[in-house]
């Protein structure tokens, strides 16, 4: 049975990769004279996600509203939407909406309206809140990141300098180098170049390197 499960796992890894917001940043849009301003920042947890909002709202304390959306998770596991006083339905959810539309995940959006004077009407809420977050994310940018099998490479120091030169000039992401009785290389590296990793580096030191495969990591491509 422990087996049956194990093999479901494998089959169903997860997301490979997925898009997040290049880091945190302000876009403004007016729709008929309400002006729509989009904050968006990485949020790797809903505390995080939380406490940007917080923070957005202390920046607009006479805002209309401060309206708010983060999907978090690569496989957008948690979803949440606020509408912050504005009817129902009609910027919270078309936030999220977007955000999800753009496969964005670990990201967190709060649009601040001040208001113009001039009602939008459901349809030009949706819009104009969907729309805001549409066009901070093009503003601010995206990034990839792709899932990485952890290694640890570990060498004496003889070969340490030179392996690690090769390493990122063979364009492998060198996470971190620790020191001791050998040097220890943690690198990141796709499932499917394991094999193919193994044979280099018994070529580059000959056989003395050893590697232990660790858990999983995403970075940026």
């Amino acid at each position: 049975m422990h087996q049956e499960q194990h093999a479901q796992q494998e089959r169903q890894p997860g997301p490979a990769e997925y898009v997040t917001v290049a880091g945190e940043g302000v876009h403004e849009t007016e729709v008929n004279r309400s002006r729509f301003l989009c904050a968006l920042a990485p949020a790797a947890t809903e505390a995080e996600a939380q406490e940007f909002i917080a923070r957005i709202r202390r920046q607009h304390p006479g805002a209309n509203h401060n309206c708010s959306a983060y999907v978090l998770g690569a496989d957008a596991g948690i979803q949440k939407a606020n509408d912050d006083g504005e009817p129902g339905g009609t910027a919270g959810v078309p936030m999220l909406q977007m955000l999800l539309r753009r496969e964005v995940r670990y990201t967190v959006a709060v649009v601040t309206r001040y208001f113009g004077g001039v009602k939008l009407g459901a349809g030009g809420l949706i819009r104009a809140y969907g729309g805001a977050v549409g066009e901070a994310l093009d503003a601010v940018g995206t990034v990839t990141r792709r899932r990485f099998r952890l290694l640890t490479v570990t060498v004496g120091h003889e070969r340490a300098g030179r392996l690690e030169n090769e390493l990122r000039a063979t364009g492998r992401e060198v996470r971190e180098v620790r020191y001791g009785a050998e040097v220890a290389i943690e690198i990141g590296l796709p499932d499917a170049d394991l094999a193919d990793f193994r044979s280099w580096l018994a070529d580059a030191t000959a056989g003395s390197a050893r590697v232990e495969v660790g858990g999983e990591a995403f970075g940026t491509v």
